[in-house]
């Protein structure tokens, strides 16, 4: 029953789908390489329905490249950008954005630093300006910096009390001891009050570099203009004099259990095992088996042993982690303290069971019918679309992956995916972190 109705709920995103986008659908998947005169180059994809362009855009390296001490600058940088640039304090700056309706706005991960931009095509030539403004000469002045400062510390100080929070950063700690992977994104108090504005301009100078830079762009344009605006936004940026790469790791993950004491009446539950890299031919086979296991949401291994049979969990889900210098496969869940023993206990038999004996063949059906169904959907917005162009470069997957893809997830055999299975889930290395009050529990890190 459950996958008639998972088909039939397929076939109606589809159609809903189909009915909104049918007119530019046929170059929905048609990406153009365009590459200015002075070789700054963006992947398009033409949507002629509005009058609007939308521009993501990626510096490879992230946060895990933040200094010593100085953890957070890059998330610090990406929140100030655009409070004031050139001649432009922050309020007249911000205030030039609202009047054209033009949204700027940055983000780091811990992979790369990201910017979007999105405006009406009537005021392109000041979207883009702005944009390079934001680039080349942030302001960064006392006045903005505090205020943002204050947020950022505001924000850190709640999530220490948030358990989901606590456990997801000690597993990356756990993960990746003595690696940038082990530290926090965001900073920390101590760490964003020694953040200068010295400090972010040399980001800025040494970060946001044109050879780092990976463009994606939908929207009513031409390549011809996009090629002036390439070089207008992106020519004088500077070439970075550092590589952006960091060392390989492997996650140390070795079946440890840790509990951090919190006095609250649920646990949040995160767990994890080394994973497999994006760039692996097995990758796709991997993509499948995680919906199967823990992906799929209701229809998932877990969803139904933990959470239909046995009612431990509101949630339970798995996810695929393939970092640019290592990889896992993380899950989380939350339960009441005195059942998290038993959650534990039902997520290590199910990856047990399902590394000795994979997927049925209708499992694998089912999962490949999904994911092959659904992928239209990812193209439901100008945003969405630019963000996979930027993500398709990042990963090197080739200009024509939207046609691909769909090819590669039906190649899974059966065969593939038992093989994969054995290998890739490993119940002896699934780790757990617990933050909250669980009973009967033995923590051993």
């Amino acid at each position: 029953m459950k996958t008639a109705l998972k088909h039939v709920a397929i076939s109606i995103a589809a159609t809903v789908f189909l009915t909104i986008a049918a007119p530019q659908s046929a170059h929905a998947v048609e990406v153009e390489r365009v590459v200015s005169d002075s070789g700054i180059e963006a992947w398009l994809i033409r949507d002629l329905s509005n009058p609007i362009t939308t521009l993501k855009l990626s510096f490879r390296g992230g946060a895990a490249l933040d200094p010593d001490g100085k953890e957070g600058l890059a998330h610090f940088v990406a929140s100030t950008l655009d409070e004031g640039s050139g001649d432009m304090e922050s309020n007249a700056f911000q205030k030039a954005l609202d009047d054209r309706s033009i949204t700027l706005r940055f983000n780091a991960g811990r992979d790369s630093f990201r910017g979007t931009l999105r405006t009406l095509n009537q005021h392109r030539d000041d979207a883009f300006k702005y944009l390079r403004l934001a680039l080349t000469s942030p302001r960064f002045d006392d006045t903005p910096l505090t205020r943002i400062r204050a947020q950022i510390i505001s924000g850190i100080k709640q999530s220490e009390e948030d358990p989901s929070h606590l456990a997801n950063q000690e597993m990356f700690e756990m993960a990746f001891a003595g690696h940038p992977y082990a530290r926090p994104t965001l900073g920390t108090v101590n760490s964003l009050m020694s953040v200068t504005p010295d400090d972010m301009r040399q980001f800025v100078a040494t970060r946001l570099v044109r050879d780092n830079l990976i463009i994606g762009v939908v929207g009513d344009i031409d390549p011809a203009t996009l090629k002036t605006y390439l070089d207008a936004t992106f020519a004088e940026l500077p070439n970075s004099t550092t590589s952006w790469a960091l060392a390989k790791t492997t996650p140390q993950l070795t079946g440890a259990v840790k509990v951090i004491d919190l006095d609250v009446g649920q646990s949040s539950i995160q767990f994890g095992q080394p994973g497999i890299a994006r760039s692996s031919p097995d990758f796709y086979t991997a993509y499948v088996l995680n919906y199967i296991l823990g992906g799929g949401g209701f229809v998932s291994r877990l969803y139904e042993e933990v959470r239909e049979k046995r009612g431990l969990a509101y949630s339970v889900y798995t996810y695929l982690m393939p970092l640019d210098a290592s990889a896992a496969v993380m899950g989380g869940a939350g339960t009441a303290n005195e059942r998290v023993a038993e959650t534990l206990d039902t997520v290590r038999n199910v990856w047990e069971k399902f590394a000795e004996d994979g997927p049925t063949q209708d499992e694998l059906n089912d999962a490949k019918t999904y994911l092959t169904g659904a992928y239209p959907l990812r193209f439901a917005s100008s945003s969405a679309i630019s963000d996979m162009l930027v993500g398709i470069q990042e990963e090197g997957m080739g200009i024509d992956y939207i046609d691909n893809r769909n090819g590669f997830i039906d190649a899974v055999t059966l065969s593939d995916a038992k093989r994969v299975a054995a290998s890739l889930f490993q119940p002896k290395n699934l780790s757990f972190v617990i933050a909250g009050r669980p009973q009967g529990v033995v923590a051993t890190d």
